[in-house]
């Protein structure tokens, strides 16, 4: 154990000047950073929610809402086959997450599963004697769309808030209709709030210049039609209150490449673009429709129904409407990221204050300097010069796990602070181990260089197996948590991983060089 090659010695100390030449950029600040020349290493560990306050929210999916509006979208679609086939109904209504049909001969109910799959093969059938069908989605093909909707949904509001420019975000999913959002650094909750709880469904249908809108409001709305409300929120006002559009989508806003907001006389107004196939049927639509008027409708507000003078063909346009700088800015934020799946309800929120991290930072620093030094003294006192080298590893041990956690781009907080504390102390114990073994060896009767090497031969067992113990259980730990719980585990094992590293490596290099100089005594 105590022949160390020269390569050995060499991969020893440059892992350590490299881990604290990467360590060291977490001692200056952001700005100072970018003013150094760009082969110069500049990862940081970033500060979690509790050290740098910020954001925290809690939302919850509205499923019902995916299921209602997925049997929407295929009752449109089955009236147009029951049409089609000739099979008379007296009722075509969605109720209760399920599509009911009460057909006009009870002996088209044959007829109806195969049209029914044409427009959605999860969609099921269910035949009573009285000419009433139930169709729905079976129970695994609803959960596996509620579980994309999830998904989608956390992508959505990932890159809406990726937009805002802010840095490690957490975005993770909880339960089955959940979304944990945490955002570090951030202090304007209610933009934020606004900005993930909009749906920001976009889409462009043709206003019915045949239909009455005053029966409309009455309840008397043609087959096909909607009423849908006009935006009156801002300083211009649409001509009507509500406009009755046909319930076809034209194109939707799944079908934008880009949206940016411009000025154009004065006023703020939003470019977008269309990719290929929107712009197809964009330009279709407008060329056939030329003179009508269409809608261009957000979460169920009509922003503006201009008439179309020419055919739209290529696949660009504008929206205007009752729009300041911001909100301009913010809707071309949200048309870029796409729409929610589903609303979203804020059940949980709450701020943390820079103030109240800096605390945080401040409480956990002072306890990790105590604690270093108060271990520090209690090595130099009990073992002397092999104290010493004990501390210089451990120095080496902090340096190369804060350049682990600085490369891996870990968000550190107060747990992570805990893992940090609680490694150094278990570097330290290996420590004690090695010159323990080392002191019971000499009592026995060993000479120095064989004490030396016994005790550092019969230590690693038991080193490698507390250790190994460690990484285990800080594994489950990152399995199965999430959050502050996961955080420490990442800083705990990759805290074992440098202490045996300092251990093994470092403490041994700095006695074997002692032991060069051929002194006479053991100095612990």
């Amino acid at each position: 154990m105590l022949v160390f090659q020269p390569w050995k010695s060499w991969t020893t100390i440059i892992v350590c000047v490299l881990g604290v030449l990467l360590a060291l950029p977490n001692l200056a600040s952001r700005a100072t950073l970018d003013k150094l020349p760009s082969w110069l290493p500049k990862n940081q560990i970033s500060l979690g929610l509790d050290l740098q306050g910020g954001v925290h929210l809690l939302l919850e999916v509205d499923l019902a809402s995916v299921t209602t509006e997925q049997l929407n979208n295929s009752l449109d679609a089955l009236r147009t086959q029951l049409i089609k086939e000739k099979i008379g109904y007296t009722s075509l209504t969605v109720d209760k997450q399920q599509i009911l049909v009460t057909l006009r001969d009870p002996a088209d109910a044959a007829k109806l599963p195969p049209l029914v799959h044409t427009v959605d093969a999860d969609l099921t059938v269910t035949t009573q004697p009285n000419g009433i069908v139930t169709i729905g989605f079976s129970p695994q093909a609803q959960t596996a769309r509620q579980t994309d909707a999830v998904e989608r949904s956390i992508n959505v509001v990932r890159k809406r808030i990726d937009e805002l420019g802010t840095r490690e975000p957490t975005i993770a999913r909880e339960g089955a209709d959940r979304i944990l959002v945490q955002v570090p650094g951030y202090d304007d909750p209610e933009k934020l709030k606004d900005l993930i709880g909009k749906t920001a469904k976009l889409t462009f249908q043709m206003v019915d210049p045949t239909g009455d809108v005053e029966e409309a409001q009455k309840g008397h709305v043609p087959p096909g039609d909607e009423l849908v409300p006009a935006e009156q929120s801002g300083p211009k006002q649409l001509n009507q209150a509500f406009y009755l559009l046909r319930k076809r989508v034209i194109v939707d806003g799944g079908d934008l490449l880009t949206a940016n907001f411009t000025f154009r006389d004065n006023e703020p107004v939003i470019v977008f673009k269309f990719n290929a196939s929107g712009a197809r049927r964009f330009g279709d639509a407008t060329t056939q429709n030329v003179g009508k008027l269409f809608a261009i409708v957000l979460d169920g507000h009509v922003l503006s129904a201009p008439v179309i003078r020419e055919p739209i063909l290529g696949g660009t346009g504008e929206i205007s409407g009752s729009f300041t700088s911001e909100s301009a800015q913010n809707l071309a934020l949200l048309l870029r990221a796409g729409a929610l799946p589903a609303p979203l309800t804020i059940l949980e929120q709450s701020a943390v204050g820079p103030d109240l991290g800096a605390d945080s930072i401040r409480a956990g620093t002072t306890a990790c300097v105590v604690a270093v030094g108060l271990v520090a003294v209690f090595m130099v006192l009990f073992y002397g010069l092999f104290g010493i080298y004990a501390d210089i590893a451990l120095f080496f041990n902090l340096a190369l796990l804060i350049a682990a956690l600085s490369l891996l781009g870990a968000t550190l907080t107060l747990p992570g602070i805990a893992g940090i504390a609680l490694t150094l102390g278990m570097a330290v114990d290996a420590n004690v181990l090695v010159n323990e073994r080392i002191r019971e060896e000499v009592r026995m009767g060993r000479t120095m260089i064989s004490a030396i090497d016994a005790g550092f031969t019969r230590a690693y067992a038991t080193i490698l197996d507390a250790n190994f113990t460690h990484l285990i259980a800080g594994g489950c730990l990152f399995m199965l948590g999430s959050g502050p719980v996961k955080g420490f585990a990442v800083t705990l094992c990759l805290g074992i991983l440098t202490s045996l590293f300092t251990t093994i490596m470092v403490s041994r290099l700095f006695v074997i060089w002692w032991l060069r100089r051929r002194p006479k005594l053991l100095p612990i």
